[in-house]
């Protein structure tokens, strides 16, 4: 009975010690990066966090979701600006400011990200989510430009355009030394690509 006790006042007090989803987060990173994504297990993540199983499914589905779980608030971002655009402002431009606010999500984060990206170019399965996360992004691109009244296939284009320059700039921003801002990146990413559609 008094382990029994035991045991449910240590679950109460993991659920409760502070920032557990960001101890989550950097254990899984130093997990995967030594033993590789496949070989780690949540039992590993929540032992090296200092917290239970059950508090990691608290915050995670699964242990992919680790990498994954800022999807949301980079969509909201995405939508959101979208919407909140002056109506006359042309698609692309629209797509432009989603871009340039969802760029202020990853703030301070290189380093994370840097992490991150180094274990999904090493796992097949989570190359496939991220490209699957990329296509959700670009489909609400497209649902919100059409919510503004762009027609397809205009509002497709713009959204798919603004992805590929969104991916393309993280890749190089992943691979400079972070004293730039991703925002930046997106910015002379979408200046080459209206230079290549204006045929220079």
């Amino acid at each position: 009975m008094a382990a029994r006790a035991w045991a449910e006042a240590s679950e109460r007090a993991s659920r409760w010690q502070p920032n557990a989803r960001g101890r989550l987060e950097e254990a899984a990173l130093e997990l995967y990066g030594e033993r590789g994504f496949e070989q780690t297990t949540v039992a590993d993540i929540a032992q090296r966090a200092g917290l239970t199983e059950r508090t990691f499914f608290r915050h995670y589905a699964d242990k992919r979701e680790v990498l994954f779980g800022g999807s949301g608030s980079l969509q909201e971002a995405f939508v959101n600006t979208l919407a909140a655009a002056p109506e006359a402002v042309a698609p692309i431009e629209a797509v432009a400011a989603a871009l340039a606010a969802a760029a202020d999500l990853f703030g301070e984060r290189h380093a994370f990200a840097c992490r991150r990206q180094r274990v999904i170019v090493a796992n097949a399965e989570l190359r496939e989510r991220e490209l699957i996360k990329l296509a959700n992004l670009s489909a609400a691109l497209a649902d919100g430009l059409r919510a503004r009244g762009v027609a397809d296939p205009a509002a497709s284009l713009a959204a798919e355009a603004g992805i590929a320059v969104f991916k393309i700039a993280f890749d190089c921003w992943i691979e400079e030394s972070g004293e730039r801002d991703l925002a930046e990146v997106i910015r002379e990413s979408l200046a080459e690509l209206k230079v290549v559609t204006a045929g220079g």
